[in-house]
């Protein structure tokens, strides 16, 4: 008992300590400029908009909040474009300044990135190796970190119901309220998911969710009652899905007819409908650490929408899939290279809208069906 105490004590204060000096660190390097390079400025200026009764999707108000900060003149303007929803963690933002937001910002997101490897090293059965480690240098989630974007909160929330949808289904379903950050990103998931609770008469996961999104939306009236409105009129005015993004659906659309947007929606279609076969014919068997996994690869590399930092959810898949090479002596190389390749880029300050990274979210996905011997859906359900 008394080593545990002390072993629980040591690694307090090492983390009591490593938090010190992050602050101390990012406090020395880091100002309101550094603030102002960052997709990171995009929620400090909606913070504070919406902590000053302002539109925090305004396009106007956002640009000078912006160029006061640091932006210059010619950079292109950053507003976010996450719904409503999102505005629930951003209002802490417009209580301080750029830099000590960023502080802030940046040490929740490194405290989420390590609470969802720590929880995928229990999922896989607290293993001896330190594969897990592997998280903190998977290039999305370090792409990340330095935008500053929402990508691993997207990531927690995947993690926590992986981790609790089994044990205590109300928090798992509460957990996804994270995923509602970029729903575009899960819509082969979400389809997937209701047949599945409807299977399984696992209800407290809608009742978690809903939950957690109707506690959302009342915060989120509580300082803006008009935000649903602001946000879709900043979706129709903004022209989002006129920007070519790196993703295979907006290649496809470049490809064949730039103006029909339709085309550009057309995969994560494709993708519905074959998760749906998917789900049917192995409903019987389904794990979401096996067969969910495969689900969310697809689901993110048909996204209609997306950047390199949203494939920071495709930790558990890829990591799943090192431990299966463990288990099946198959060896890990190719994850190297994928990962080194990608590593390289980012490192090479090879920017987010870059076509280079059109070949992630295969190249994900190809690891997973290499390291699972393309038969994930029949191996021992690692859930827990």
């Amino acid at each position: 008992m008394k080593k545990n105490l002390f072993r629980d004590l040591a690694a307090a204060a090492i983390v009591a300590a490593g938090l010190c000096f992050a602050v101390i660190f990012y406090s020395h390097v880091l100002s309101d400029y550094n603030a102002s390079q960052r997709d990171f400025i995009s929620y400090w200026a909606a913070g504070q908009q919406l902590m000053h009764g302002g539109n925090p999707y305004d396009f106007e108000a956002i640009r000078r909040l912006e160029r006061a900060a640091g932006r210059e003149d010619n950079q292109l303007l950053l507003v976010m474009r996450n719904p409503p929803v999102a505005l629930v963690l951003v209002f802490p933002l417009g209580l301080v300044s750029p830099k000590t937001g960023l502080i802030f910002w940046l040490l929740t997101l490194l405290a989420c990135l390590s609470l969802s490897i720590r929880i995928l090293w229990l999922l896989h059965g607290r293993p001896k190796n330190r594969y897990h480690l592997f998280g903190y240098i998977f290039a999305p989630v370090l792409t990340c970190l330095m935008a500053g974007q929402f990508g691993i909160f997207l990531l927690l929330g995947i993690v926590l119901f992986l981790y609790f949808h089994q044990s205590r289904p109300f928090l798992a379903g509460a957990a996804l309220m994270l995923c509602a950050l970029k729903p575009h990103l899960f819509l082969p998931c979400a389809a997937v998911l209701l047949l599945w609770v409807v299977r399984q008469k696992a209800y407290q996961i809608l009742a978690g969710l809903s939950a957690a999104l109707l506690a959302s939306y009342a915060l989120t009236f509580c300082f803006d009652a008009y935000a649903w409105s602001q946000y879709s009129q900043m979706i129709h005015t903004g022209r989002a899905l006129n920007e070519v993004v790196p993703t295979l659906s907006a290649i496809l659309r470049l490809l064949i007819d730039r103006r029909a947007v339709w085309l550009q929606f057309l995969p994560q279609a494709v993708a519905c409908g074959w998760a749906l076969w998917y789900f049917t014919t192995r409903r019987n068997r389904w794990s979401w650490m096996e067969q969910g996994l495969l689900l969310l690869l697809v689901s993110v590399m048909c996204t209609p929408y997306g950047w390199f930092t949203d494939e920071s959810v495709l930790l558990p898949a890829v990591l799943a899939g090192l431990y299966r090479t463990a288990d099946s002596r198959r060896s890990p190389l190719p994850l190297g290279l994928i990962a080194g390749i990608a590593l390289i880029e980012m490192l090479a300050g090879v920017q987010m809208i870059s076509p280079f990274y059109l070949w992630t979210t295969p190249a994900w996905l190809a690891w997973y069906l290499y390291a699972t011997g393309g038969e994930n859906m029949g191996a021992k359900n690692l859930a827990a």
